[in-house]
C-alpha cells in the first residue's frame, strides 16, 4: 500500500501539534516530580535574552508594588531585592513606625497608622503585615501590582517549629523539642486564642488575614479565600521554584536581570533541619489544610504562568541568572561564598537575628579586600545583597528620613524666598504667610533621624 506524502501546510501542522504535545508534556512532568531537567537547548528556539540596557518599545519597569511578606517562605531573600531596586531606582519603600520594630505591628490587622511618615507616599511596601486590603489600597498607588510567596506547608511548618519554638507557647508546651509528638495530638498543645498561636497553625491564611481555625470542611470559604487572593495578587510566587518565579516576576514588572539577582538570607544550618517521613509530611498537610489548599492551588497557577511564557524559554532565563550570579559571588567573595555561622561573621552588622535555641541562622562575612579591584558602587551591591533584614529595614529608614528631612527644608527655603520676593515688590504688605504644604506629612514626635550606629541584633 503506497504512502501518501503529506502536504507542505499539513506537515508545518504536524510538526507544530507535536512541538505542542511535547511542551505541554514537559511542563507537566517537571510540575509534578522535577523529572525533566531544565537545560533542554532544543527548547530555547524563539527565547530572547535578558536585556543589559534599556530596549526601544520596551515597556517601562514598574515601580509600584505591595509584597505580602509570609513567614519561613524565602520571603527575606525577596524584601533584599525589593529593597535594592528601590534605591537604586530612587523610590520610596513604606517602613514600620519605630514602635512597631521592623514589622508593621505584626500579629495586628495592618493598618496605615503603622507607617512611619517619612516614608509616604511610598512606591513600595514589603515587611511583615498581616494582610488588609482596604487599608493598604489608602496607602498604596492606584496601579500597585499585589505580589506575594508560598512555601509547601509540610517544609515551611517544620522551619518555623525549629525557628519559633522558644518563641511560641504551643510548641513549647511540647516535650524534647519533638515535631512528632505535637503532630500525634496538636489540640494538645496549640491553644487558638494565645497571641502567637498563628505560628502553629495556618500561618499563611492568617498572614492573608484569613481566620486560621476555619474549618477546611467549608468548601464555600475555601472557594471564596482562594478566589480573592487569585483577584488580588498578580502573582503569588512558590518558594520551592524561587529561580521560576523570579522569572515570571521580571516579565510581570518589565524589569531585568539585575533587578532579579539575589543571595539567600535567613538560611538555617543544615544540621537544625530535621528530615520529614511521608507520615509526618501527611500529618502537617492535614493540621494546616488552609494552607495546604492555598499552596496547591497556586503551585498550579503558577505552572500555568510559566506554560504560558514558555518553559524553554524560563528555563533559559534561570540559567542566565545563574550565571549572572555566580559573576556577582566571584567579585564579591573574591570566587569564595564566605557563609557562616552568625557568631563566625566579623562584621556585627552583617549578623543575621538569632533565635534562643538550638537553630543556627548563617549570614554571609565579606572579604576584608573587597575594595581592591571594585567601584564604590560594586562595593555597596556587595554589602546591600548580603545585610540582615532588620539592619537594612533601620539604614533605608535613616536614609529615606534624610532625604524627607532635605526635601521638607528645601521646600521651606523656596517658600521664604517666595514671601521676601512678594515683601519687595509690595512694601505695603507687611503680614503675608504662605500655607503649609498640605502634602507633608506629620512627623512623628521623637521621629528625627539619628546617626546610625553599629548594633547587635538581638
Amino acid at each position: 500500500m503506497a504512502v501518501v506524502p503529506l502536504k507542505p501546510n499539513e506537515m508545518i501542522q504536524k510538526k507544530i501539534f507535536l512541538l505542542i504535545i511535547v511542551i505541554t508534556t514537559v511542563s507537566v512532568l517537571v510540575h509534578h516530580g522535577n523529572l525533566v531537567s531544565w537545560t533542554m537547548d532544543a527548547f530555547y528556539f524563539g527565547c530572547s535574552s535578558f536585556p543589559s540596557h534599556p530596549v526601544p518599545d520596551q515597556k517601562p519597569k514598574h515601580t509600584n508594588l505591595a509584597f505580602l511578606k509570609t513567614h519561613k517562605t524565602a520571603s527575606s531573600t525577596m524584601q533584599n531585592l525589593f529593597f535594592r531596586f528601590a534605591e537604586r531606582h530612587n523610590l520610596t519603600v513604606a517602613l514600620p513606625i519605630q514602635s512597631c520594630s521592623h514589622q508593621f505591628c505584626y500579629p495586628n490587622s495592618f493598618n496605615t497608622h503603622f507607617v512611619h511618615p517619612h516614608t509616604i507616599p511610598p512606591n513600595i511596601i514589603a515587611s511583615h503585615m498581616r494582610f488588609n486590603i482596604k487599608e493598604l489600597r489608602r496607602l498604596m498607588p492606584n496601579d500597585t501590582i499585589y505580589i506575594t510567596i508560598l512555601r509547601e506547608p509540610s517544609f515551611m511548618f517544620e522551619s518555623a517549629f525549629n525557628y519559633y519554638f522558644n518563641y511560641c507557647h504551643s510548641f513549647r508546651r511540647v516535650p524534647n523539642r519533638s515535631l512528632e509528638a505535637f503532630l500525634a495530638d496538636p489540640w494538645h498543645y496549640y491553644q487558638p486564642d494565645e497571641k502567637d498561636s498563628m505560628i502553629a497553625r495556618n500561618n499563611l491564611a492568617f498572614d492573608f488575614g484569613k481566620d486560621k481555625d476555619h474549618p477546611a470542611t467549608d468548601v464555600k470559604f475555601i472557594q471564596d479565600f482562594l478566589a480573592e487572593v487569585e483577584q488580588t495578587f498578580s502573582l503569588v510566587m512558590i518558594a520551592d521554584y524561587f529561580d521560576e518565579s523570579l522569572v515570571v516576576l521580571r516579565h510581570l514588572l518589565s524589569w531585568d536581570l539585575d533587578d532579579i539577582l539575589y543571595l539567600k538570607l535567613n538560611m538555617r544550618k543544615e544540621d537544625s533541619k530535621q528530615k520529614l517521613t511521608p507520615a509526618l509530611v501527611s500529618k502537617i498537610r492535614a493540621w494546616n489544610a488552609l494552607d495546604t489548599y492555598l499552596y496547591d492551588y497556586f503551585n498550579a497557577s503558577l505552572w500555568h504562568q510559566i506554560t504560558a511564557l514558555g518553559p524553554g524559554c524560563v528555563a533559559k532565563e534561570v540559567r542566565e541568572l545563574h550565571q549572572a550570579q555566580e559573576r556577582l559571588m566571584r567579585s564579591c567573595f573574591n570566587g569564595q561564598v564566605q557563609l557562616r555561622s552568625s557568631m563566625q561573621i566579623k562584621d556585627k552588622n552583617l549578623r543575621p537575628w538569632q533565635p534562643r535555641g538550638t537553630v543556627d541562622i548563617m549570614g554571609y562575612d565579606l572579604p576584608g579586600n573587597i575594595s581592591h579591584g571594585l567601584s564604590s558602587h560594586a562595593q555597596e551591591l556587595c554589602l546591600k545583597l548580603v545585610i540582615p533584614e532588620i539592619r537594612y529595614s533601620r539604614l533605608l529608614l535613616h536614609s529615606q528620613s534624610m532625604r524627607y528631612y532635605h526635601r521638607h527644608q528645601l521646600r521651606t527655603t523656596q517658600q521664604t524666598s517666595t514671601l521676601k520676593k512678594v515683601r519687595s515688590l509690595h512694601p505695603e504688605v507687611k503680614h503675608v504667610q504662605l500655607p503649609p504644604d498640605a502634602t507633608a506629612p506629620t512627623a512623628q514626635k521623637g521621629s528625627t533621624p539619628k546617626k546610625m550606629h553599629d548594633e547587635t541584633q538581638s
